[in-house]
């Protein structure tokens, strides 16, 4: 049935014109026998062949048949074998298989398939010897690039360097060890499902933060700073508490008269985890604040009796008793002290790390952040350009946001007016002003301001305006003047010393910085496109294959095993894995056990399909879903749809789909088939990663055949995949 499907079309068009001709010609001769007989001729004629007109037909039909089997014959020698010898031939041609096309069919195809063996010999040698020749010239590159590696797996902190759209590039066995402790399901993901090559950043860290310490870098590069680095502080689910450092990446051959976003091309960022760090500086601080508070009382009652000592005429028992009270004291304080550094409880307070932040720019990021969420005026008064601030400044900005918003929705302010100046009283402290001008403001109503959690939209943080000050050691208060209708917010913030200038010697045209790696992927902005009308070129893809108890899902068939890889940027990431057994929670049929190799007891003990699917779909997330055969995959995730509440929504490509469309001649679409096409190693067959390895380097020799047949985007894939005889089956 299969081979009836894919003979060619022109065998039945050539049976069907020559049924129609000999039908014509049949009825032409009797028509002409007829014409020449007399009647009385033509009725005896008639009676005649009357009875035998089936036999007639029968051996029409039988000569049909005949010249049927014929041109099959015919068309097996000497067409078909030229057709499939031209789809193979074009998988050597564009791709970088190399094997030994079979002869087969007439004398002269085999000869052209002797003749195209020899071309691709040929091609190959010359192609070794370009590869050899390519070789030497980068062996100090690529002794760069392994220096950069050894240096790179060697570091004691965690380094991720990305794209502008957030897309991971790079990372060291630090930071995968560091974003498997902050995985919600480290056994299973392995922290795949936060870090990977193309993996978004965001997953992992608030959008929010990244762009406001990048917004930060961006400024500081505008005043040509050298070291224009920002740094914000966030905590994981896992309740680490990380401190990151971001640093720019300097696009190659950019010159300082080009605009930052010219001369940016991504960011690297330098993890710390620095919860111990501070568990060991809030326990200080803990001990100190026991001393403080709790000796103040017993320093009170030592003072008073000192000075009732100080009395000459003071009768002796009543010194005694002075003397007792200031040796009951002294050892009440001595065994407060001792209580306090024998005990290790958890600590009262969490110190947060600030950055020094020149004060313009956290002016002109206030002023634009409330202006693009609030479509508010701002008008920047008084800002002194030359002070620095000593803050966090991502809590800052919340907190200006959030009283700006309640100043719009409560009073209808329109207009604010933002101010920097030092504090007046000499300390090392700013002054900073959130100001407004409107006669209706009173300070009773802004009472208890800043003591409610902020919200911005639909977000409520856990801070409060006064967590935030109380975190910078400051003051804030808000002052208005009813007369003359003006009002303001007033943040005592610390000051910093100035630490940064314009130093020109630190990067003169990028030639201090070494060049290791060209990354294309710094040109990439695939946010910015729609996912139908990307190019394959540019997806990233996650391959996966399952095994199961059956092949019935709706009759209660389970998925006992599930393998992954992932590919981006044209590269199948062979570490980056996700390969799980699953226990089905019912028997394993033993028919099927020498076809996967899964026994019962390899699956025992094994998580269930419940606790892996979520994991499963972390690692997929953003991604296209590729699979063999994969509406048969799909049904099994898609029936744990209710139990899961995951849902398995991103598109999907098929490759025996995709290898019907570009070799529609071939007598199989079978994953071994397809393999033996490409000249793909098959290691592992019926295991979900093995499986699932094949499956992506099939894939990838697709993508550049499916481009000769005019099949660039994802969407024109999908579509020509549906038009597919195998896609009209179902699970």
């Amino acid at each position: 049935m299969a081979r009836a499907r894919k003979t060619d079309k022109r065998l039945w068009w050539l049976l069907g014109v020559a049924a129609g001709v000999s039908v014509i010609w049949l009825l032409i001769t009797f028509w002409l026998i007829g014409a020449t007989m007399e009647p009385a001729d033509r009725a005896t004629a008639w009676s005649l062949l009357g009875d035998r007109l089936v036999l007639i037909c029968l051996t029409w039909a039988m000569g049909m048949a005949a010249i049927a089997w014929s041109l099959k014959r015919w068309f097996d020698h000497w067409v078909t074998p030229s057709v499939q010898l031209a789809e193979e031939a074009r998988v050597l041609l564009r791709t970088d298989v190399v094997r030994e096309l079979r002869p087969k069919g007439n004398q002269e195809t085999r000869e052209l398939v002797g003749l195209f063996n020899q071309l691709v010999v040929q091609r190959e040698a010359l192609r070794q010897e370009m590869d050899a020749r390519v070789r030497e010239a980068a062996q100090n590159i690529e002794q760069e690039k392994l220096r950069l590696a050894a240096l790179m797996s060697e570091l004691t902190q965690s380094v991720v360097v990305c794209n502008l759209d957030g897309r991971i590039l790079l990372y060291n066995n630090r930071a995968r060890m560091q974003f498997r402790a902050m995985s919600s399901s480290p056994k299973l993901a392995d922290g795949a499902e936060l870090i990977g090559i193309g993996r978004s950043i965001y997953t992992a860290f608030d959008r929010k933060l990244v762009a406001h310490a990048l917004e930060n870098v961006r400024q500081r590069m505008q005043r040509g700073a050298g070291q224009p680095v920002a740094q914000f502080v966030t905590t994981t689910k896992a309740g680490q508490l990380l401190r990151v450092q971001m640093a720019p990446v300097r696009a190659v051959g950019a010159t300082d008269d080009e605009s930052v976003e010219g001369r940016l091309s991504g960011f690297v960022l330098m993890l710390d985890n620095i919860t111990r760090e501070q568990e060991q500086a809030s326990e200080r601080e803990r001990v100190l604040l026991g001393l403080t508070e709790g000796s103040r009382a017993s320093l009170a009652n030592i003072q008073a009796a000192v000075d009732m000592l100080d009395y000459p005429d003071l009768e002796a028992p009543v010194r005694e008793r002075f003397l007792g009270v200031v040796r009951e004291e002294v050892d009440v304080m001595s065994r407060r002290i001792k209580s306090l550094l024998d005990d290790p409880t958890t600590p009262l307070t969490t110190r947060w790390p600030m950055e020094d932040m020149l004060g313009a720019d956290l002016m002109a990021a206030a002023a634009r952040r409330i202006e693009e969420a609030l479509e508010l005026a701002v008008v920047e008064e008084g800002v002194d350009a030359q002070l620095w601030l000593r803050i966090e400044s991502f809590s800052i900005l919340q907190a200006l946001i959030y009283l700006s918003a309640r100043l719009k929705t409560t009073f209808a302010v329109r207009t604010l007016i933002l101010s920097l100046r030092p504090a007046s009283q000499g300390q090392q402290k700013v002054e900073l002003d959130l100001g407004w001008r409107h006669p209706d403001v009173t300070v009773e109503q802004l009472q208890g301001w800043d003591q409610d959690a902020m919200q911005m939209g639909q977000e409520v943080s856990a801070l409060s305006v006064h967590d935030v000050v109380e975190r910078h050691a400051g003051a804030f208060w808000f002052e208005c003047d009813t007369a003359a209708g003006t009002g303001c917010f007033r943040f005592l913030l610390p000051a910093a010393a100035p630490q940064e200038t314009a130093d020109t010697a630190t990067f003169i045209r990028n030639e201090s910085r070494p060049e290791y790696y060209d990354f294309d992927l710094f040109r990439s902005t695939p946010a910015s496109k729609a996912l139908e009308d990307m190019p394959l070129t540019e997806l990233a893809y996650t391959v996966f294959d399952t095994e199961t108890t059956g092949l019935n899902p709706a009759q209660g068939d389970e998925i006992i095993q599930i393998g992954a890889a992932r590919i981006f940027n044209g590269r199948l990431l062979r570490r980056e894995c996700f390969d799980q057994l699953v226990d089905p929670g019912r028997s394993i049929p033993a028919a099927s056990i020498p076809i996967h190799g899964i026994t019962p007891d390899m699956v025992r003990g094994q998580p269930r399909i419940a606790e892996v699917l979520p994991a499963f779909h972390a690692f997929a997330q953003d991604t296209v879903l590729v699979a063999h055969n994969a509406a048969f995959d799909m049904r099994f995730l898609q029936l744990k749809e209710k139990l899961t509440g995951l849902v398995f929504d991103q598109p999907v490509l098929d490759t025996l789909l995709l290898s019907a469309v570009i070799h529609p001649n071939q007598d199989s679409h079978r994953l071994e088939a397809i393999a033996e096409r490409f000249n793909v190693t098959v290691i592992g067959r019926h295991t979900a990663m093995g499986d699932a390895m094949v499956t992506a380097e099939v894939f990838l020799k697709l993508i550049p055949l499916l481009a000769e047949k005019g099949i660039h985007t994802l969407g024109q894939a999908r579509t020509a995949a549906q038009q597919t005889y195998y896609a009209r089956l179902k699970y």
